[in-house]
């Protein structure tokens, strides 16, 4: 099938995945804001969520807005240049600019077809930098590991300071007795550690299954993935940034609340809780999250008592302004200067010896 044509219907999957999700979320939120315009002697042609929503975006504060699109450039700022510290060990010189563009252009291409972006991103930047596109590629996935363990010990320090919160919302959807808490907390340990028991005393027969090799794909891309940061030059000038990336995604959702009054009393730790799911909701593949970044959004702003209607709307406003608008214009942004600023360019290589001593996975997960 023609490559052009896969990637369509791709598209076509993925968006209708995310629609459908979206549409349901919003249905069951109209039906509920109706039922509270009842409730509350509205007239039923003064209550539509829609209108809400188009009111919730007028009352905006958009300054906070500005303020989080400046969080948002310093952590892209920071993710070009621990990528660019990646591919400087396998022996090239490229430039940063060439590093945040290409970052910026592949969250456009992540909104039409999920995690192509990376694709993307490797192939434009290998384009310009004339870097070998599988080893650009490597340093994508190490870039992506730490991210993950980044977002790990974020969930873990959430847990940690919520979990009495987090236990109270699953109350109702758990057997009666307290007993139960302590029950999940140990069978999550227990199911945990009869895992491993299970991996090492069947590692053997189970070498053989694709399961098998997938995870230990996985789990050697770890490994080489920290491997290599521990190689780097500067280590911990890689973990700051790595850090500061993640500290900026924190800052920009905070400041999404400060613009939303509902949203704006709301603690830090409550932030934290709803970063966390957020985060959840873009990773799974739906254009940029759309559909389900709002659900998980709404179910964590309802832990904090945001009703609905206001969850939903600042769902719609963090996802358009960051997702949408940010990620569109800046994308476009980068795809119209990538050329012009590097009509002239001639890329440099520093030593490409270096790549036989400090590995960079590329083909793993």
């Amino acid at each position: 099938m023609n490559q052009h044509l896969t990637n369509f219907l791709k598209f076509l999957v993925f968006l209708s995945i995310g629609s459908v999700i979206l549409y349901f979320v919003y249905s069951s939120q109209n039906s509920a804001y109706i039922a509270q315009c009842e409730l509350d002697g509205i007239p039923l042609d003064q209550c539509s969520l829609m209108d809400k929503i188009k009111a919730d975006f007028g009352r905006i504060n958009y300054w906070w807005i500005l303020a989080a699109f400046v969080a948002f450039t310093f952590s892209n700022i920071s993710r070009a240049i621990r990528w660019r510290m990646l591919i400087d060990a396998l022996g090239y010189a490229p430039r940063t600019v060439n590093a945040f563009l290409t970052v910026m252009l592949g969250y456009v291409v992540n909104l039409v077809i999920p995690r192509a972006g990376e694709v993307a991103r490797a192939g434009v930047f290998s384009t310009y930098e004339k870097t070998p596109v599988e080893k650009v590629f490597g340093t994508i996935v190490v870039d992506r590991i730490m991210d993950v363990l980044y977002l790990l010990m974020i969930v873990a320090l959430t847990l940690f300071l919520e979990y009495d919160i987090l236990i109270a919302w699953l109350q109702p959807y758990l057997p009666e007795g307290s007993i139960w808490q302590s029950k999940i907390f140990l069978g999550l340990i227990g199911f945990g550690i009869a895992a491993v028991v299970l991996f090492f005393v069947f590692r053997n027969r189970l070498s053989g299954t694709k399961f098998y090799k997938k995870i230990a794909g996985i789990l050697k891309g770890f490994s080489e993935g920290i491997k290599s940061v521990m190689s780097l030059e500067k280590p911990g000038l890689f973990i700051l940034h790595s850090t500061n990336i993640w500290v900026m995604y924190f800052m920009m959702t905070y400041l999404m609340f400060l613009s939303f009054p509902p949203t704006a009393s709301l603690s830090i730790v409550a932030c934290l809780m709803v970063f966390v799911f957020g985060a959840f909701g873009i990773v799974i593949p739906s254009p940029g999250g759309m559909g389900t970044y709002h659900f998980l959004a709404m179910q964590a702003l309802a832990i904090y008592g945001i009703e609905g209607s206001d969850g939903f709307s600042w769902a719609m406003i963090s996802f358009f302004s960051i997702q949408i608008f940010y990620n569109v214009i800046a994308g476009l942004i980068s795809f119209a200067l990538l050329p012009v600023i590097n009509k002239n360019y001639q890329p440099s290589v520093v030593n490409t010896e270096e790549s036989q001593r400090k590995h960079v996975p590329t083909n793993t997960i």
